[in-house]
């Protein structure tokens, strides 16, 4: 069984809907979280942080375009639209909103998908400049949510690579800790001190020769911690080894 990675948020009120993409994502392997109403769908894309969002244009409370205006006003994240008006109207005014794409229903499960991972391909290459990230032997696929070390996979859970990713991007970088868990957790995390602590001795068991004297992702007091350039976190692991030779 395959382990889900990239979460979607739904948002679409029909019953049906809701029904087949519970079937579509499962077999994509996509972590779903579904709602009804725009408002739901504002608050969720908050606390969850989706990967990507699919999103009808006719909702119970607001119209789909002002849930495209609400999160353009704070994130980038990739939005699709899933609807059955296929005036061209419509489309351009999703497009010009900030939507990513255009789904017309009905349609096709592969169509979709198809389209779903161009988006996070398009999105994770907009972001970085290409679709995966490299630090010497750790490598993270943007698009597929998978971390190697040295050609293997490895396996994590999604806050694990959200942090992990969060630490390549910034390699070679003092990250304080209110900064981390602000940018991974939220704002409501801000102070979890302990709960980092934790998260990053699960991923040094994971990426480091030895997790007692971790040389890619280093403390720094008090402050917070760094993630080395490979080249770097080499040259430490040799000098470690000097000392206890």
């Amino acid at each position: 069984m395959n382990k889900k990675k990239n979460t979607i948020l739904v948002v679409d009120s029909d019953p049906q809907t809701q029904k087949m993409m519970t079937i579509v994502l499962d077999e994509g392997d996509f972590i779903l979280i579904d709602c009804l109403t725009g408002k739901q769908a504002a608050r969720l894309a908050v606390s969850t942080k989706p990967d990507l969002v699919l999103l009808d244009l006719n909702l119970p409370d607001m119209q789909g375009i002002d849930v495209i205006t609400a999160l353009r006003e704070w994130s980038e994240v990739p939005i699709i639209i899933l609807s059955a008006r296929a005036e061209d109207s419509d489309v351009v005014q999703a497009l010009n909103s900030g939507a990513d794409d255009y789904v017309i229903k009905p349609f096709s499960a592969d169509v979709l998908l198809a389209r779903i991972n161009a988006s996070l391909r398009s999105s994770a290459i907009k972001e970085t400049g290409k679709p995966e990230l490299v630090n010497g032997p750790l490598r993270m696929d943007l698009v597929r949510h998978e971390v190697f070390l040295n050609d293997d996979l490895l396996p994590f859970t999604p806050k694990e690579y959200n942090l992990l990713r969060y630490f390549i991007i910034h390699r070679g970088k003092m990250l304080p800790h209110r900064e981390i868990l602000k940018e991974v957790w939220g704002d409501a995390h801000a102070e979890d001190t302990q709960y980092l602590r934790v998260f990053v001795g699960q991923i040094r068991e994971k990426i480091e020769k030895d997790p007692s004297i971790p040389a890619l992702i280093i403390t720094e007091p008090g402050i917070g911690y760094r993630m080395e350039i490979a080249e770097i976190a080499h040259l430490h692991e040799q000098a470690v080894l000097k000392l206890s030779a």
